[in-house]
């Protein structure tokens, strides 16, 4: 199974080769300058931080990550179990983010699930295992093969800042379906996660978020 993969190597080199294909995405990077990597360890800790980000601000999810590594250090699976639901609540985690954060530890002490063993796995079989675990949906696999695992062809189209980076960019209605933006970005392939971080990088400056 094959699957391609980026890294500090070759990111700007892939950049460059879509901005010779788009003319929206060249002058993001003209105006803006080449995006961060927007890398992450690929292990446990990540795919909780990515549940912390689920609908609420970067800003709000790193608070939280942050509050659960004051009080417990590296985030493990044992850990989180350990924690009562009073504990995870004081770290921030919604009632919702509590249940997901226990599952997702539970299914890795049980050995439903290895994330070592994900990263020799294609795209579509890594979603399929993740997707089984409670509170792991589609968003939240897209931004680990994007960040944890570097694969270059991801587009996730449940990302409100996304979508309304590529509106913004091709000047597109706001009532634009997702299967339209999805067809948009087919010319990107097999870059899109990259032309993903160009636009992400375009809303983070327009908007002026830290992150």
């Amino acid at each position: 199974m094959s699957f391609k993969t980026f890294n500090n190597k070759n990111f700007k080199r892939l950049c460059n080769e879509l901005a010779k294909r788009d003319d929206d995405l060249r002058k993001i990077i003209s105006e803006n300058n080449y995006p961060p990597l927007f890398s992450r360890e690929a292990n446990f800790e990540t795919l909780i931080y990515i549940i912390l980000e689920q609908q609420v601000s970067l800003a709000s999810a790193k608070a939280a990550l942050l509050k659960l590594k004051e009080k417990i250090g590296v985030v493990t699976p044992e850990k989180i179990i350990a924690l009562t639901n009073e504990a995870l609540k004081a770290c921030y985690f919604s009632r919702q983010k509590i249940v997901y954060a226990k599952e997702l530890a539970n299914a890795i002490i049980q050995q439903k699930i290895n994330l070592a063993s994900l990263q020799k796995l294609d795209d579509a079989t890594i979603r399929n295992e993740l997707i089984k675990i409670k509170g792991i949906g589609n968003w939240t696999i897209d931004v680990f093969l994007m960040m944890a695992l570097n694969r270059t062809d991801c587009f996730p189209t449940g990302d409100i800042a996304l979508m309304n980076s590529i509106k913004h960019v091709k000047q597109l209605p706001k009532h634009t379906s997702k299967e339209e933006i999805v067809l948009i970005a087919e010319k990107w392939k097999p870059y899109r996660t990259i032309a993903a971080y160009i636009l992400w990088w375009d809303y983070i400056k327009r908007k002026n978020i830290r992150y």
